[in-house]
């Protein structure tokens, strides 16, 4: 499991709206970059909740319909096209992504 020491701190400070951001599409030579971003309710746990490269596709599946039927869970996703990363490069393209993976949550992060 995640170790939540950072998370946790934060919310010592009083900040309560805490989100998670992730990419997916770096490696590949071609092919968009997509991102997503979390806010996961305080003590929340799922089992099997670790890093997707870690687990089957199956249990993938099963914890993606658990964490996006949850209407505690506020999640969104985002992209970088192709013709981003060739503008701006993969790197930038993937803070692009995850910028607008923040910017889509219903709830603004502290």
């Amino acid at each position: 499991m995640p170790d939540l020491a950072f998370e946790s701190s934060l919310h010592a400070r009083g900040l309560h709206w805490i989100a998670g951001v992730d990419e997916a599409g770096r490696g590949p030579l071609a092919g968009p970059v997509a991102a997503a971003a979390v806010i996961l309710p305080r003590g929340y746990s799922c089992k099997g909740l670790d890093d997707s490269k870690k687990t089957s596709p199956a249990n993938r599946e099963r914890i993606f319909k658990i964490l996006t039927e949850n209407p505690e869970i506020i999640w969104a996703t985002a992209m970088a096209s192709c013709e981003e990363i060739d503008h701006l490069n993969i790197l930038r393209a993937t803070h692009l992504a995850m910028r607008r993976a923040v910017g889509a949550l219903r709830q603004t992060p502290d």
